[in-house]
């Protein structure tokens, strides 16, 4: 009697130990998969902010490159208002030659009125 109820009080701590086991072992898998919830998480976060600095870079690239255009468009007009001035001092000159032209034709004039 006593041995079957020793028997039986062993089988239930058996059991009891069993289910404490696959508690813990259930405990353990939902903290790997956890574990494993937190690292994909964080891998995605790491790659949303190499993206996010990718962007970034990307937006640099594009003001670097309106900075040349709007660099290159000022040495355009830089130019172009070189040659203006230059046209505006040829016109000078040919001013001055056309008013020397009347100078000198004013004067012979004169020399052959006298």
């Amino acid at each position: 009697m006593r041995e079957r109820q020793c028997e039986r009080e062993s089988e239930r701590e058996r059991e009891i130990e069993g289910g404490r086991e696959r508690e813990r072992e259930k405990t353990k898998g939902r903290e790997r998969r956890r574990e494993r919830m937190v690292m994909r998480e964080r891998e995605r976060e790491r790659e949303r902010e190499r993206e996010r600095e990718r962007e970034r870079e990307r937006e640099r690239e594009r003001d670097r490159e309106r900075e040349r255009e709007r660099e290159i468009e000022r040495e355009r007009e830089r130019e172009r208002e070189r040659e203006r001035e230059r046209d505006r001092e040829r016109e000078r000159e040919r001013e001055r030659e056309r008013e020397s032209e009347r100078e000198r034709g004013k004067t012979e004039e004169e020399a052959i009125d006298r």
